[in-house]
């Protein structure tokens, strides 16, 4: 059956309307929750000094995150980044930059939305998104 984790419509849409406020730029944001369930996620600037075509977390974002999390918050389950001009697949750069094995990316593109876990450096699965 492969991995599946559950996400609400409402955060979905919200993740949605980031993308849309700047069609022209990947956005990127950070995913959050427990195993098992997206509960929340973050903008984060996209700090790339080519937006159009790649992303980069902000760090202070990302530490911030981490840091929340060793605090008792909600853990740190991934990322998701939109591709203005391409699909919702993990892009050549997108493998090249999955390090972070049994992280979450949500990679929205062409009207779509994919999940995505890194399986091993450079190597993702496709995991089935429970919209509730």
């Amino acid at each position: 059956m492969g991995v599946k984790v559950r996400i609400s419509s409402a955060l979905l849409d919200a993740i949605r309307a980031h993308a849309a406020e700047e069609p022209d730029w990947e956005v990127c944001g950070l995913l959050l929750g427990v195993p098992g369930q997206i509960s929340g996620a973050r903008r984060a600037a996209n700090v790339s000094p080519s937006p159009a075509d790649s992303f980069e977390i902000d760090p202070a974002a990302l530490f911030a995150a981490i840091r929340a999390e060793r605090a008792g918050g909600p853990k740190l389950l991934g990322h998701y980044h939109s591709h203005p001009s391409g699909g919702a697949e993990p892009s050549e750069r997108d493998v090249m930059m999955a390090r972070d094995v049994g992280r979450l990316w949500l990679i929205l593109g062409n009207g779509e939305e994919r999940l995505w876990l890194v399986a091993e450096p450079g190597r993702f699965e496709t995991v089935h998104a429970l919209i509730e």
